[in-house]
């Protein structure tokens, strides 16, 4: 989707059509959840300080976040979907990974099923979006930022290569900056120069990741689309309008954290063995303290009793912005659907 969250804003508020719009954030304190088009015309993006876009956009305008609404919004789009594949993995509220080889409705191509699934969703909820096709996971979803907002990319299997030869080093997935850099100062400013090197050479370089790079940038991915992508933690934030400088000013949001976090795991009748609370200082670095139980756990008493420990493992080591708790380890019990075949399809 296209700017989703403030898209929705905008959708539901016609004051706030064509105006630069923030969702979450504030002028001194939080961060940014989304920003629309008008408001990255200026370098507004999600996950910066609210303070830096202000600055960035003086006309900036900050709405709260509705995610009940936009919940509501994303199901429908995933009504959508399911009506021509149910091979749909969610990746959040606005973006999804769909496997069209079956092609339920004999369309001619896949790049005609994203052009439908496009235009019903503009029917259905007044939103744009853009789509990616290609013949795995990664390609498609580099595809599908190329002709953002309200357009669409296929790559076609003999395209494949020669795209991702060209591709900036920043674009591959899992390169962040410190890894561009690295490999910058190699001399690997594209794909086509990663390629260049050994699978030993990456791997001994980067890791895991070394041989990740390896096999992308030859258009190898082994992940399939999975539907029933399982859910790794459940928790929740909150960022503070002032900073709290002891454990004594975090009890009382604390308890309203853990409160949530328990209400949302027996939603989704899950528990959690392992409990993690999060600090975020007011220099923007994290802390994270966690304890493993016997036992997986959804009740607010247990979890508030291990945070309260994990609370006293330490001093603060300044004041606090923000605070976390979420639950991992979770007994998911899933049962996964056979793909039977699968066939060939024209892009």
């Amino acid at each position: 989707m296209d700017a989703f969250f403030a898209s929705v804003e905008q959708l539901d508020n016609p004051d706030l059509r064509g105006k630069p719009v923030a969702v979450g954030g504030g002028e001194k304190r939080g961060v940014i959840a989304a920003a629309s088009y008008e408001a990255r015309k200026f370098g507004v993006k999600s996950a910066m300080s609210g303070a830096l876009a202000k600055s960035k956009c003086p006309e900036l305008i900050f709405v709260k976040p509705n995610f009940k609404r936009y919940k509501q919004v994303s199901n429908e789009i995933k009504a959508i979907f399911l009506s021509y594949t149910d091979l749909v993995e969610p990746l959040s509220l606005d973006e999804a990974f769909l496997d069209v080889t079956a092609n339920w409705h004999n369309h001619a191509s896949a790049t005609q099923i994203a052009q439908e699934i496009r235009q019903k969703i503009f029917e259905k909820t007044g939103l744009t979006a853009s789509a990616g096709i290609s013949v795995n996971k990664f390609v498609a979803k580099i595809a599908s930022d190329i002709n953002k907002p309200n357009g669409q990319k296929t790559i076609k299997p003999n395209e494949v290569l020669p795209f991702l030869e060209r591709l900036p080093i920043h674009k591959f997935f899992g390169v962040g900056k410190v890894t561009a850099d690295k490999m910058k100062s190699w001399g690997i400013f594209n794909g086509y120069q990663l390629k260049q090197h050994s699978l030993e050479f990456l791997t001994q370089n980067f890791g895991k990741s070394g041989a990740h790079f390896y096999y992308i940038v030859r258009g190898i991915q082994f992940s399939e689309v999975k539907p029933d992508r399982e859910r790794k933690s459940v928790g929740t934030e909150t960022t503070f309008a002032d900073n709290k400088l002891s454990f004594d000013e975090l009890q009382e949001p604390l308890l309203n954290v853990i409160d949530e976090t328990a209400r949302r795991l027996k939603s989704i009748q899950t528990k959690g063995r392992t409990i993690t609370l999060k600090l975020k200082y007011t220099d923007f670095t994290v802390q994270t303290r966690s304890k493993t139980l016997e036992n997986a756990v959804d009740d607010s008493t247990v979890i508030a009793e291990i945070i309260s420990e994990l609370c006293y493992q330490a001093p603060l080591k300044m004041p606090v912005r923000l605070i976390g708790v979420s639950l991992s380890n979770l007994n998911n019990s899933v049962v996964k659907p056979k793909v039977i075949a699968q066939l060939s399809f024209d892009f």
